[in-house]
């Protein structure tokens, strides 16, 4: 208990004479042999302005102390402000003896500089720490292993020798206590104070960051302080697998750095409340064991250190491209990390996806990419199912699509639109084609009948059935002249191009007999009428082939002429319209031949070389078309002129002619015999 301070109770409201101002004086307790009260400023209740007091001071023995702004919680019977007080009884007890300690160690006029610290920490409190919230927001890209701001209880960091490092409880404007650690032992030489942390596991994480907040008292602005006292302190780090050393050889610490002050705070600063916090970072690398400890070494300087966070940095789980990258940890330098991307759910790999995570936490170089499966769609970085009347049928395709004509999806996740009733899609047509159906049957028939061939032509179905590849296949049946019996008409005829599969709409019919009854179907079909067990649509058209010209008579000829007659067919396709009549030299019908065209049944062809043999044929032409050729008759053209056979006039002639040649021929004997 300090000399001089006697009473009973632990705050008293009385008259003081430190400018007539009412307020708490500190007693002593029994069992509290000091602690710090705030001067509370006239008309102010329940500590609502906390600044007020931060200047104001309790005397012990003939010295200032100043008062932190805080008041003891664990104290019985303190009023409704003792909310604000950070000090356990605790450290209510050691800031006690350090003050025993000042009074008995440093010399009247300098004894202001060790409670000065207690005046930092209020600075620290209301200044540099409002709001604390808002420190403690910390990147997404990371991850703390240690924030002194963030404990909810003591520290406890091991402090050597006893003398040294404090550790100092105060109260953010939210009540919320935050530790502190202050030295400031600046009148001794041959200062060697260690503050050890706990045991910090480094998570996996090969480099790690520490971020110290510290305030550091400019020895300059310290009267008649020798030149022991320091601006700088240095800081350590001991790895190990072992969370609970006691003890560590100063040796054995690997040093960090020599931290320094880019601002330092005199006594000015403190009058003015003007707080000059310095934050420092530094890494350490290549960190192999579970985790380390970290040392502060202080050789003489007056600081307080008021957050030390340490902490490392990872790329964070990100999505792009629907692959997703999880956390990751930065290497050891700054080498970046290749990271492989798991395709999100519903998506597949389209190209393998990976990043790069740099050293700074950022994700770089994206490759690759993942797409969504069929039935799903992309949104934001998701895959989400096909809407019912929607679809997606191949896993390139980005988004959803309407259900195409005929067609329909009534669930979600969709790959392909089903087709309605009658409609069809053919095996080769893609999902986005509209579903078909087959087409109607072919319409306008008509023949055209030439010897024993017709040729066959009509017109495309009227329904389509919506597609374009239309194909018609004929069937050939032979009937009896009342047509109630048909045969099919076998491998002896023949259709050009083809019988099955015409793209265009008509055929030529080849090697027919001729005067027979012939029926063709013709039927037509697309690519899905193989799917469907309606009948297909077809049309029926009926030819009879045409009858040879009968016979072809020589009526006369000449040396350079020839008269030819014949008989129409008994049973014409129809009415006749013509006859065509085709001649050439014998065995010269590749060189050259003749046609000639007449309405009667009777022709002479002139023009003709004297003793010349020709071959002739003649056929009948009817509505129908052309019949077949009759048989061939051979002629051979006179020398001289000569008569016909068939010529009556011509013929008496010939016949008086005969006879005077040959009276001729007796007179001539009988006058030679005579």
């Amino acid at each position: 208990m300090l000399k001089g301070l006697s009473s009973t109770r632990v705050c008293s409201r009385d008259r003081e004479t430190d400018g007539g101002r009412e307020g708490f004086v500190h007693q002593p307790f029994p069992t509290l042999p000091f602690t710090f009260c705030c001067m509370a400023a006239p008309g102010l209740s329940d500590m609502t302005n906390r600044s007020a007091c931060l200047t104001e001071t309790v005397a012990v023995g003939n010295f200032p102390i100043p008062c932190p702004a805080i008041l003891c919680s664990s104290v019985t019977g303190l009023e409704q402000r003792s909310r604000g007080c950070a000090h356990r009884l605790d450290t209510a007890n050691r800031d006690a003896a350090r003050a025993q300690r000042s009074l008995k160690m440093a010399p009247p006029r300098v004894l202001w500089i060790y409670p000065s610290l207690f005046l930092l920490s209020s600075l620290l409190l209301f200044h540099a720490l409002s709001p604390c919230g808002a420190l403690r927001n910390y990147p997404e890209n990371e991850v703390t292993l240690l924030d002194s701001m963030s404990a909810l209880a003591d520290l406890g960091w091991e402090a050597y020798p006893n003398e040294g490092w404090e550790e100092i409880s105060v109260m953010d404007e939210r009540n919320t206590p935050m530790r502190t650690y202050q030295v400031c032992n600046v009148m001794e030489a041959n200062q060697n104070n260690w503050l050890r942390t706990r045991h910090i596991s480094r998570e996996g994480a090969q480099r790690v960051y520490i971020e110290i907040k510290f305030t550091l008292r400019d020895c300059n602005s310290l009267p008649g302080v020798p030149g022991t006292c320091k601006e700088t302190f240095n800081m350590y780090y001991y790895e190990s697998n072992n969370a609970n050393l006691w003890f560590i050889k100063e040796s054995q610490y690997v040093k960090i750095d020599t931290i320094a002050a880019d601002e330092s705070f005199t006594q000015v600063d403190v009058g003015d409340r003007v707080m000059k916090l310095n934050t420092e970072v530094r890494d350490i690398s290549n960190l192999s064991k579970k985790g380390f400890y970290l040392a502060f070494q202080d050789l003489g300087a007056c600081i307080a250190l008021v957050s030390v966070r340490v902490f490392y940095k990872k790329c964070p789980l990100t999505v792009l491209n629907l692959a997703q990258f999880p956390d990751t940890i930065t290497g050891g330098d700054t080498a970046l990390v290749e990271v492989h991307g798991m395709c999100v759910n519903a998506s597949e790999e389209f190209e393998a996806p990976k990043m790069y995570c740099s050293a700074d936490g950022g994700w770089l170089v994206p490759i690759g990419r993942c797409v969504c499966k069929p039935g799903f769609e992309e949104n934001k970085d998701v895959c989400q199912p096909c809407r019912p009347g929607t679809y997606k049928a191949s896993a390139t395709d980005a988004y959803c699509t309407k259900c195409p004509p005929h067609s329909s999806s009534p669930q979600e996740q969709a790959v392909e639109c089903v087709c309605e009733k009658s409609f069809y899609r053919a095996e080769t047509d893609p999902r986005s084609m509209a579903c078909t159906r087959p087409p109607s049957a072919p319409e306008n028939p008509i023949s055209t009948v030439n010897e024993t061939c017709v040729t066959l032509e009509w017109s495309p179905p009227r329904d389509t059935g919506g597609r374009g590849d239309i194909t018609y296949s004929l069937h050939c049946r032979k009937c009896s002249g009342d047509g109630r019996k048909c045969t099919p008409c076998g491998s002896s005829v023949h259709f050009v191009p083809r019988q099955f599969g015409l793209s265009s709409a008509t055929v030529l019919v080849t090697d027919l007999q001729p005067d027979s009854n012939y029926s063709f179907t013709i039927e037509s079909q697309n690519g899905v009428s193989d799917l469907s067990p309606t009948p297909r649509g077809t049309v029926v058209i009926n030819v009879t082939t045409s009858q040879t010209v009968s016979v072809v008579l020589k009526e006369r000829r000449s040396k350079d002429s020839v008269t030819l007659a014949w008989q129409g067919p008994e049973r014409p396709n129809g009415a006749i319209v013509e006859y065509e009549v085709i001649y050439y030299e014998k065995n010269q019908r590749e060189q050259n031949y003749t046609v000639l065209k007449t309405r009667s049944n009777m022709m002479t062809v002139d023009g003709l070389k004297p003793g010349t043999t020709y071959v002739f044929r003649v056929r009948a032409r009817t509505d129908g078309g052309y019949g077949s050729y009759g048989g061939e008759i051979e002629l051979e053209t006179s020398h001289e002129d000569v008569l016909a056979i068939g010529d009556p006039n011509q013929s008496t002639i010939l016949a008086v002619s005969i006879a005077g040649g040959i009276v001729l021929l007796i007179f001539l004997v009988t006058c030679f015999i005579v």
